[in-house]
């Protein structure tokens, strides 16, 4: 059983940014695949960025250039700071492991391919 605690959500202006961290446990975390994903009210989860076992990142399009994802190892922690936020960032953001080492874009953009998810946490981005 993996527990993922996701922390740094609040409320910001447009043009700002949060830092998002979500700490997990296990003993082989270096071994986890971890994602971000977000909802809002009515519309599915979807896919914000992804570090996989090895390093390698993944972003969707909406969120390149202004989200960098990054774990330690060491903390067994995984943060997504974002910079540059919109109101449409607007959601719950969700922590979410993927247990194996897996490699390829396709294996961590799909909320299916996630074992463990965190409660969530709110960021509100105001105009």
């Amino acid at each position: 059983q993996v527990q993922l605690v996701e922390s740094g959500g609040g409320l910001v202006q447009a043009g700002g940014s949060l830092r998002l961290s979500c700490a997990a446990s296990g003993r082989t975390f270096s071994s986890y695949g971890m994602g971000w994903f977000r909802q809002v009210p009515g519309k599915e989860r979807e896919f914000v960025a992804a570090i996989s076992w090895s390093h390698s990142t993944y972003y969707a399009d909406s969120v390149k250039g202004r989200f960098t994802i990054s774990r330690d190892n060491a903390k067994n922690t995984v943060s997504l700071q974002m910079n540059s936020l919109k109101p449409e960032d607007t959601a719950v953001y969700y922590c979410a492991a993927k247990l194996g080492r897996y490699s390829g874009s396709i294996y961590y953009t799909r909320t299916g391919g996630y074992d463990y998810w965190g409660q969530g946490t709110q960021v509100t981005v105001s105009s």
